[in-house]
């Protein structure tokens, strides 16, 4: 349970980011309408906020203005939900829930839930592209270490290999080489973003780097271990949707015990990371914490 002046600023920065989101996607008024509104239903459909969160943390622990992220935060959430728009398609996941209600494709359709997505995914770099650039990363930087996250080499090479994995017999390295790709990818990208936006040192960047990589692999085996402990109404999706399409686990491979203790594990080496930046870094630290002990 996050003690009371942490979740306060959990709820603060997901209304900033939101506030900022509202502004930075286009009106449900404006055609073609429909497009824009399956945009907006998926947008704001709930959720932890977590990428943009750790992005706006990263920028505060480098001694910086979180505000100077501000794009670059709602332009990782954006991209987030154009990959769990089409993540839901019956043609990948096939999943009816998200965050709690219909999933974009049970609402608007499956043809105009590809089409969300492709502009999702436009609409993040449409964002990210209202982030200054500084002394060390000019706007070029930003640009490509977004879409270098987001393509064939680790978001949609991570959703490949866990298609192709469907029905077999996984080793956990593989398992690792998926989780790494389809998941700790955006989170540590969503960091360098925070901390590029602020003209983070090299040293600072490398720090967070190594913080997202363990951190966003611990997120991935705590989520594992919650599709078949928890029930679909806590989760806001389908509970035991892997087991059901024989999808290679943390929990499958090595077990229930030993996922949590892997997740412990990797949470405190994420957590050394943070060392180089002190005081600063305290948000970052909760956060880790936070989503070690969470329920859903």
């Amino acid at each position: 349970m996050a003690n009371p002046a942490f979740a306060q600023y959990l709820s603060d920065t997901a209304k900033r980011v939101d506030k900022a989101l509202d502004g930075f996607l286009p009106k449900e008024k404006v055609a073609p309408q429909t497009i824009h509104k399956a945009m907006r239903y998926s947008v704001f459909a709930g959720g932890k906020r977590l990428r943009p969160i750790l992005c706006l943390a990263a920028a505060e622990a480098c001694g910086g203005d979180p505000q100077k992220a501000m794009p670059a935060a709602c332009a990782v959430e954006v991209l987030h939900t154009y990959s769990l728009v089409h993540d839901d398609l019956p043609c990948m996941d096939d999943d009816d829930l998200r965050r709690g209600r219909p999933t974009c494709h049970k609402v608007f359709g499956d043809g105009m839930a590809v089409l969300c997505g492709d502009a999702l995914l436009t609409e993040a770099f449409l964002i990210l592209a209202h982030t200054p650039g500084t002394p060390r990363y000019k706007a070029d930087a930003f640009i490509k270490e977004l879409a270098l996250t987001s393509g064939s080499r680790h978001l949609i090479g991570g959703q490949v290999m866990d298609l192709e994995g469907e029905g077999k017999s996984l080793t956990k390295a593989q398992l690792i080489l998926i989780h790494k790709a389809k998941t700790a990818a955006l989170l540590t990208t969503s960091l360098r973003l925070g901390a590029m936006a602020v003209n983070a040192t090299p040293a600072k960047l490398a720090a967070l780097t190594t913080f997202g990589e363990c951190l966003g692999l611990a997120f991935q085996i705590i989520d594992d271990i919650l599709d078949v402990t928890q029930s679909t109404e806590v989760l806001g999706k389908t509970a035991g949707k892997d087991a059901n399409v024989s999808k290679a686990t943390y929990p499958s491979i090595v077990g229930l015990e030993k996922s949590r203790k892997e997740a412990a594990a990797l949470t405190k080496k994420a957590m050394a990371a943070l060392d180089v930046f002190g005081k600063k870094a305290d948000h970052l630290h909760q956060i880790a914490d936070f989503l070690v002990v969470r329920e859903y």
